[in-house]
């Protein structure tokens, strides 16, 4: 009996990270983990949940979120980009929190209960 090939489908992958992180961190660790909290609690958690994305994995300042669909990882994308900029319009300008995001779609692959793209 050959192999079982493996359950693939579309996926549309957000990536974002924090522009110059290591720079605010050096200005302010503590101020700038609460502030990256804050953010995650009232403004990632949310725009995740409204736009049906799957928080896939959290590595230092930045994150991989999976989508069904594109429109919705470019819906989501452009909805964080909004809110943060709107979350620093109180702050000095080298506080400033900003993402850079990229949208990939491509196949992804069942593995039990992990995936990969």
């Amino acid at each position: 009996m050959p192999p079982q090939r493996p359950r693939r489908r579309l996926a549309a992958v957000l990536a974002a990270d924090i522009v110059g992180y290591s720079r605010l961190m050096e200005l302010d660790e503590a101020g700038t983990l609460e502030a990256l909290k804050a953010r995650k609690r009232h403004v990632l958690s949310p725009s995740l949940k409204k736009y049906r994305g799957r928080l896939v994995k959290e590595m230092g300042d930045g994150i991989l979120v999976e989508f069904d669909s594109a429109v919705d990882a470019v819906e989501c994308a452009v909805a964080l980009q909004s809110a943060y900029a709107r979350a620093n319009e109180d702050l000095l300008q080298d506080r400033w929190i900003m993402l850079r995001i990229g949208i990939n779609v491509g196949e992804r692959t069942d593995r039990g209960e992990r995936s990969v793209r």
